[in-house]
């Protein structure tokens, strides 16, 4: 959530900054800024909204001159203390000093007092800026600038990732992270590049090193220093990693948006998911050791939005495949509700990004009460896939739609193997079951390409469905978590109310919305609950709901009808149904006009609590 970038160096700072920016705008929008210095001169500027409009602003005074030596600090924001506004914008000020910050400074109200008190005047709703005045608070007092920065990284508590410029240490940036990822990138022109996560840093740095918990430290135009303890001890060891030196996977290649490229992407990221995995008799996973699974007789899966629904889907999938008890939990209620955690467990922790700052909490939870962890994530050297036990990573591929997609489809499949591993581990299932698995598993990416016929008719359906007083989105057993992504990814990207439910509870109360301006999405399979479901939808219809069906078999009672593709498991269906929703959700938000890559209120990597 937000999106920092810094940089050191002689070359068109604006410009990288700006580049820089764009990148990790996914991660928030609501407004940005860049503070440089520029050979000893100051230049600061703040947009509300998009970086087009920070763009825009900074073009009316760009200047083309070189510099002996330049650095700066930018910023993307998700809101998150005070409105969307040019004062709340970051960089915050001081008298002499500037400041970002991703994450949320939990105790910035106290120190807020203490500042006002001492006769320090705020001009922001923000957290922020108790950073900027704290450290000219100590900075007065001390007159060392890295004496200061430390001293007021000892003072915040909460999860957050820091650079500062003064114009009092002009060579100078500070840096601190803390819960919230931090990355340091150089190149081979003697170049320090900073950001948030790596996509800003590919193309243009060579190497790279994520940051842990607790380190600090100072980047001058010819040196890095790195501490631990916020500021007393030096670290000497500084793992560099290579970088990739391609940007084109986060291209549109010619798609209207990200969301759309990554809708039709999924059929080749599942099979590079499944890629060396698979065998003929069994589910390979080399990041496990074999005896990983050895004692345990439950798992604890935490996850949240989009990843939550996986997580459900999973669900299903090693109870039945694996025999194994399974717990699920949103992480933003798991961390508050005083769980039991065994040792027999293990808990499986569910991010795209690695970063969300809930589900990581909790699995740092789960890890401290000594339980065996798993991550199952996207992004390699992430928070998550640092702190966990073993890591089985996604191989989507960059997401970078807010609203997700690929990343789904893939935790599914990857869920879906790790119940048919754990299954042959245990001796839970036979040799039958799991070879006509590993089979139909070989065939799903088929049921993940996008039909054109489909696709047309989704956007010719969209027109009908804009009017109404909301969705209902329905499935039974497996397809129940479906239905709950199917109405996350509608309301999400076109702000209009939806709610999956399980179609057999219908009757105990939902039924009583049911009207002519209801819109009822069914997803109605062949392959499980058939007869169930078609009674569960005949209700609805009875009741004047207009139905879209979605199902392989014709069904002529439905208002509407997409047809998807019958295969040979029920999981086939659950992916061809996937694509419908997703492309339904997606022509329903161009109709209407909306930012389908960047819904309002969001971002992509929620990093604050």
């Amino acid at each position: 959530m937000c999106g920092i970038v810094g940089y050191i160096g002689k070359k068109d700072i604006d410009g990288i900054l700006i580049d820089g920016l764009k990148e990790l705008e996914y991660r928030g929008y609501d407004s940005a800024g860049i503070a440089t210095i520029k050979d000893g001169d100051f230049s600061e500027y703040k947009a509300v909204g998009k970086i087009k409009n920070l763009e825009a602003k900074m073009a009316q005074t760009k200047d083309d001159k070189s510099y002996n030596s330049a650095l700066g600090i930018g910023h993307t924001r998700w809101a998150t203390h005070g409105k969307p506004t040019e004062l709340n914008a970051h960089p915050h000020i001081g008298d002499y000093s500037y400041v970002v910050h991703n994450g949320i400074i939990e105790n910035y109200k106290e120190l807020k007092d203490e500042l006002v008190s001492c006769g320090k005047t705020f001009v922001s709703q923000t957290d922020t800026e108790v950073v900027v005045h704290m450290f000219e608070y100590y900075f007065d007092k001390l007159q060392v600038a890295k004496d200061a920065f430390d001293k007021t990284i000892t003072r915040l508590k909460g999860a957050y990732s820091i650079l500062l410029i003064s114009k009092v240490a002009p060579t100078n940036i500070f840096f601190i992270k803390h819960g919230s990822p931090l990355a340091i990138a150089k190149s081979k022109d003697k170049e320090f590049f900073i950001a948030s996560s790596e996509t800003p840093l590919i193309g243009v740095a060579t190497k790279v090193t994520h940051l842990e918990d607790g380190t600090s430290g100072v980047i001058n135009q010819q040196n890095i220093e790195f501490f631990e303890n916020s500021g007393s001890n030096k670290i000497k060891n500084i793992k560099w990693q290579e970088l990739p030196t391609s940007k084109l996977s986060a291209q549109k290649d010619g798609y209207r948006f990200f969301m759309e490229k990554e809708t039709y992407e999924q059929s080749d990221v599942i099979a590079d998911t499944m890629m060396g995995r698979i065998s003929d008799e069994k589910i390979v996973f080399d990041e496990i050791d074999e005896n990983f699974f050895e004692n345990i007789n439950h798992i604890q899966i935490c996850a949240c939005g989009t990843s939550y629904h996986a997580a459900l889907t999973g669900q299903y999938l090693f109870e039945r495949l694996a025999k194994i008890p399974i717990s699920i939990e949103v992480a933003s209620e798991f961390r508050y509700k005083q769980p039991l955690l065994q040792k027999s467990s293990l808990f499986i922790a569910i991010s795209q990004s690695g970063e969300t700052a809930d589900t990581l909490e909790a699995l740092k939870m789960a890890k401290k009460a000594g339980l065996t962890t798993l991550c199952i994530c996207n992004v390699d050297n992430s928070s998550m896939t640092r702190f966990a036990d073993k890591t089985i990573l996604l191989r989507a591929g960059i997401e970078k739609a807010v609203a997700s997609t690929k990343a789904f489809s893939t935790q599914v499949v990857v869920l879906w193997m790790m119940s048919l591993y754990i299954g042959k581990t245990k001796n839970t299932i036979n040799k039958t079951t799991l070879k006509n698995e590993l089979k139909a598993l070989k065939q799903t990416p088929k049921y993940l390409l996008v039909d054109d016929k489909m696709h047309q008719k989704c956007q010719r359906l969209s027109k009908r469905y804009l009017h109404g007083h909301g969705f209902f989105f329905i499935g039974r057993d497996i397809f129940y978590p479906l239905s709950l992504e199917g109405a996350l990814k509608l309301k999400e990207i076109s702000y209009i109310h939806a709610q999956g439910y399980p179609a057999g509870e219908m009757k105990h109360g939902p039924i009583a919305l049911a009207d002519e301006k209801l819109f009822t999405i069914a997803l109605m399979p062949q392959s499980l609950l058939a007869d169930k479901v078609r009674s569960n939808v005949q209700e609805l219809i009875a009741r004047d709901s207009v139905v879209l069906a979605l199902s392989p078999q014709t069904f002529e009672l439905a208002d509407d009808f997409i047809q998807t593709k019958a295969g040979e498991h029920y999981m086939h269906e659950f992916f061809s149904m996937l694509v419908v929703l997703q492309i339904f959700s997606m022509e329903l938000s161009i109709r209407v006009g909306n930012d389908v890559d960047m819904p309002r209120n969001l971002a992509k990597s929620v990093t604050v609590e």
